[in-house]
């Protein structure tokens, strides 16, 4: 087996060698963004992810992904994502968009908005809230 000398060793040499290699300063540019994403821009990108999301992993963690900035998605985006879920036929997704919608929202009022802009869509895809579902 190997020997904690050679395990020292062998993990002092790799930092030695990342560090010759690579300068600090390299590697800290790497990590810093100088452009900020719009919330246009934002919605944009996720609007696309769910158009082209083929599979229930995919879609449950892009809405995760989604949900877990500090803002609220945009109509687009809770579009996007419930054809997505209809698409890959994974009802109960869809239904879980509007209770993260439900704990985004500042107020009921705007939870109420979100379902009036989103009504259209959930009679053509045949969606319903958790509330309707009588949950």
């Amino acid at each position: 087996m190997f020997g904690i000398r050679a395990v020292i060793r062998n993990a002092a040499f790799a930092r030695v060698a990342v560090s010759q290699r690579t300068p600090s300063a390299l590697l800290a540019r790497r990590y810093y963004s100088e452009h900020e994403e719009t919330y246009e821009e934002f919605t944009n990108r996720y609007v696309k992810f769910f158009e082209n999301v083929d599979e229930q992993f995919e879609l449950q963690r892009g809405l995760n992904n989604c949900f877990a900035y500090d803002l609220v998605p945009d109509v687009a985006i809770c579009e996007a994502a419930l054809r997505a879920a209809r698409r890959i036929d994974d009802y109960a997704t869809a239904v879980r968009v509007f209770e993260a919608l439900k704990l985004k929202v500042d107020k009921p009022s705007q939870y109420e908005d979100y379902l009036q802009a989103l009504k259209p869509v959930m009679d053509e895809l045949g969606v319903q809230t958790k509330e309707e579902l009588g949950f």
